[in-house]
């Protein structure tokens, strides 16, 4: 069997970017990447020794790291612009007419479904499984509820 650089190269990049799909983070695709440089400049015949090799494969991960993350991070994680703004990405929910799938009571935490998601509730009103509510602002990982209104579900079958 036959040691054969360009190869290895190319498989250890490709081990990395499918990482990057089971450890989300936007910074494991970068090496990928660089393993991939690396692996062309190895094929090309620019670097013969596994001491280049290493220093191409190092300079250009970090390089593209530095200067790429943070304009790619928002496609990788799910934002649809390059710049994240995490409040108006999460306030996009507030408005929207969602279930209450566990009992919700004053002072007392239920819960919602969002999205295909289940989320914790708070409301200073009571509420039951089944019941039909309208986000009216986030805390974190809990919304906060209130009553459905007519304009809500009017609004909420317009933007359907």
């Amino acid at each position: 069997m036959s040691f054969n650089p360009p190869l290895i190269w190319f498989l250890i990049g490709l081990g990395l970017v499918i990482a990057e799909f089971m450890i989300p983070g936007a910074i494991i695709v970068f090496f990928g990447v660089g393993a991939w440089i690396a692996a062309l400049t190895t094929w090309i015949g620019l670097t013969d020794s596994l001491a280049w090799q290493i220093i191409v494969f190092s300079v250009s991960s970090v390089v593209l790291l530095l200067m790429l993350r943070r304009r790619l991070k928002g496609q990788f994680l799910g934002h649809t612009s390059s710049e994240q703004d995490l409040d108006h990405d999460l306030e996009e929910f507030v408005g929207k007419v969602v279930s209450v799938t566990q009992a919700i009571r004053p002072g007392q935490n239920g819960r919602v479904e969002l999205k295909g998601a289940g989320w914790q509730a708070s409301s200073d009103q009571s509420f039951e499984p089944g019941d039909r509510v309208v986000i009216t602002g986030l805390d974190g990982i809990r919304v906060t509820v209130t009553a459905v209104s007519s304009s809500s579900a009017a609004d909420q079958e317009a933007q359907s």
